[in-house]
């Protein structure tokens, strides 16, 4: 049915290539490109063995246009699916605009200078990807993705308009190490050490980092997973959401974290190590937040000890012909299952599963349009189907628990 290069091999990679290769009615031809060939030929060994398909891959520098744009000539896909770094979106994108080849990825831009998530730079795109019929879809992977697919189908089947949106991201899983990150070392630590933001009537409202005094933290009792502290913090989504979802005068973003987490951050931070400029070492400029990378756990080894489950979902709070009410829809993901599967845990399961599912939308035709789209702006239901059949089953329930006010 379609052509796809997938750029990046890394746990979400990982992923995203075993479950395209799970259906070959729809992924007809798979190419997996990093800059590391060797992660890509093990992925592809593990194809092979498990489904029994093979899939190309290649060697790609995505910092260099030109080097993807060589790629994508070579292969013609129908469909980039981006799960490279935050960083490469743009280049990813300009090659992709070259080449004549549609995009979808599961993440932001961000500068590698600045720790500033905004998708400005890539809605910038939406004039000539339009001009030349090509499709861009940001953020199809879980939060954001899925959850932006959830607020599309609450706004579309629950709601008249939704008012208060709580998005609640929580992993009670074990890994077994001291100090580990469940997805790429750099951009998580990132992300979690800026200044917070959520939107509240028209406006967008700044509290302090997680680790610092007067960070905003409530517990919250998760299905399955029980009570676990949950602290307000800033992603992507909302950015997308206050533009497209009706009525809305709040919206906020959850996560746990464990005080072990807390505590080795908040020392990290203190003796630089979380820095991202360079700073001169023996003659050599080295950038802190890269080196501890190199010494942390890959995140894409993490799954074969890793037990217990994540839980993510969205709280809605909205009127329908005139009535207030309540919704919680969510999914439970087994970090021991998904290894069981894909050899991958659960934080990458639920990265990787949505990016396959929004490809399969765009080649089946579900989702189709010229232009850059977030995915709560296209129809939802085949797309929820679709989660319930390949991984991430969700319920919903009446919400009758307690958020902030």
């Amino acid at each position: 049915m379609g052509k796809v290069v997938i750029i990046g091999a890394g746990g979400v990679g990982n992923v995203v290539a075993k479950k395209c290769a799970s259906l070959p009615e729809v992924f007809t031809e798979i190419c997996l490109a990093s800059r590391t060939l060797s992660k890509c030929e093990q992925i592809a060994k593990e194809v092979k063995k498990n489904y029994n398909v093979d899939i190309k891959v290649e060697q790609v520098d995505a910092d260099n246009v030109s080097e993807l744009v060589t790629l994508l000539k070579k292969y013609k896909p129908d469909l980039v699916i981006n799960v490279a770094l935050p960083y490469q979106d743009l280049t990813i994108m300009d090659a992709c605009f070259e080449a004549g080849v549609n995009y979808l990825d599961t993440a932001n831009y961000e500068p590698k200078d600045e720790a500033h998530f905004e998708y400005s730079w890539q809605w910038a795109y939406q004039d000539k990807f339009k001009e030349k019929g090509l499709m861009a879809i940001l953020g199809c992977g879980f939060d954001p993705g899925v959850t932006n697919i959830f607020c599309a189908y609450a706004q579309k089947h629950l709601y008249d308009e939704i008012n208060y949106i709580d998005i609640l991201d929580c992993n009670a899983g074990d890994h077994g190490h001291p100090f580990a990150t469940n997805f790429n070392p750099e951009i998580n630590i990132r992300e979690v050490t800026q200044v917070v933001r959520h939107w509240s009537d028209g406006k967008w409202v700044e509290t302090p980092p997680i680790i610092e005094d007067g960070s905003v933290h409530f517990t919250f009792d998760y299905p399955v997973a029980g009570p676990r502290e949950s602290y307000l913090l800033y992603h992507e989504e909302l950015e997308s959401l206050v533009k497209n979802i009706k009525g809305l005068k709040r919206i906020r973003f959850w996560m746990t974290f464990s005080q072990n987490y807390l505590t080795h951050l908040k020392v990290l931070q203190n003796v630089g190590m979380t820095r991202i400029d360079e700073v001169d070492y023996e003659g050599c400029k080295v950038v802190p937040l890269k080196f501890l990378k190199a010494l942390l756990p890959d995140p894409g080894t993490l799954g074969e000890n890793y037990t217990g489950k994540t839980v993510i979902g969205c709280v809605f709070d909205g009127k329908k012909d005139g009535k207030r009410f309540k919704k919680y829809i969510y999914n439970v993901c087994d970090h021991a299952e998904a290894y069981k599967e894909v050899q991958a845990q659960a934080v990458s399961y639920t990265t990787g599963v949505p990016a396959m599912i929004g490809a399969m939308m765009f080649l089946t035709g579900e989702w189709k349009g010229a232009g850059v789209f977030n995915v709560e702006q296209l129809d939802p239901d085949k797309f929820m189907e679709a989660l319930n059949k390949y991984g991430l089953p969700w319920e919903i329930v009446d919400f009758e628990g307690n958020l902030p006010e």
